[in-house]
């Protein structure tokens, strides 16, 4: 079914503006909640609020925002390039790009923050094992009494180790998650820009055209002005011609009268 037409605007792609401005306006909303709650989890990092629970449970939700950033990002070109007359549709297409915009770089920001404090973490836990060495070289021989206890102490030692090691990779792949999401990022923002950029060019264009036409104008209404100061002219001369040749002919008819 063809869209309806009113006054030159399409219902269809009206109602089509209004469904994705709601979408983008919905997402820009929850990408907004998304980093308030990472920054709330990344201020408890190095703190003695930080587990490994927490750090899953900000992985997560970066991933989720992450994705969530990508898809606003397509509906907001989308919505940057439908045709729209009315003005309160440029106003909230502008409106939802500034916001969004906005919102954006506070979720860089925090992704930054994110990624410095966990390569802090992953130097300090590389440095810590450098100093402690081998678990298993604990200097002197134990005493044959304690040789039980020291054994159950290095074992424990062992583990502790592996389990910190396993920890230490999967903060080193959170922070190339990290740097990566950053890079998609600020690849959002070049396309965004590009586009901005676009359309600003084709706003100028459309200026210089409705300033060209001004002018236009103008020049028409001038010369439409002198044409109608000539045509007064002629009329006025054509008056002062028939009111001489009037004169004449009376004065002609006086004297043929008067003989």
């Amino acid at each position: 079914m063809e869209d309806s037409y009113q006054g030159g605007v399409s219902y269809g792609q009206n109602d089509n503006f209004q469904r994705l401005s709601q979408t983008i306006a919905s997402n820009i909303k929850k990408i907004s909640q998304n980093v308030s709650s990472m920054t709330k989890m990344i201020n408890q990092l190095q703190t003695p609020q930080d587990s490994q629970e927490l750090r899953n449970q900000l992985r997560q939700i970066q991933n989720y925002t992450q994705k969530l950033a990508k898809d606003t990002s397509s509906m907001l070109m989308q919505l940057m390039k439908t045709p729209t007359d009315v003005p309160a549709n440029k106003l909230t297409r502008d409106r939802l790009r500034d916001e969004y915009m906005a919102t954006l770089n506070a979720f860089q920001a925090a992704q930054k923050t994110a990624a410095q404090k966990t390569k802090e973490d992953v130097r300090k836990a590389k440095a810590q094992s450098i100093n402690i060495g081998d678990p298993f070289a604990l200097g002197d021989r134990p005493e044959s009494g304690d040789s039980g206890r020291s054994l159950a102490q290095q074992q424990q030692m062992a583990a502790q180790s592996d389990a910190e090691l396993q920890q230490l990779e999967e903060r080193e792949r959170d922070i190339r998650q990290l740097e990566n999401d950053i890079t998609d990022v600020n690849s959002i923002f070049r396309e965004l820009g590009t586009m901005i950029h676009e359309q600003g060019s084709v706003v100028n264009s459309i200026e210089s055209s409705v300033e060209y036409a001004s002018h236009t104008v103008e020049a028409a209404t001038r010369e439409l002005s002198t044409a109608a100061g000539y045509k007064n002219k002629m009329r006025k001369n054509k008056i002062y011609m028939m009111l001489i040749l009037i004169i004449i002919v009376a004065i002609i008819l006086i004297i043929v009268f008067a003989r």
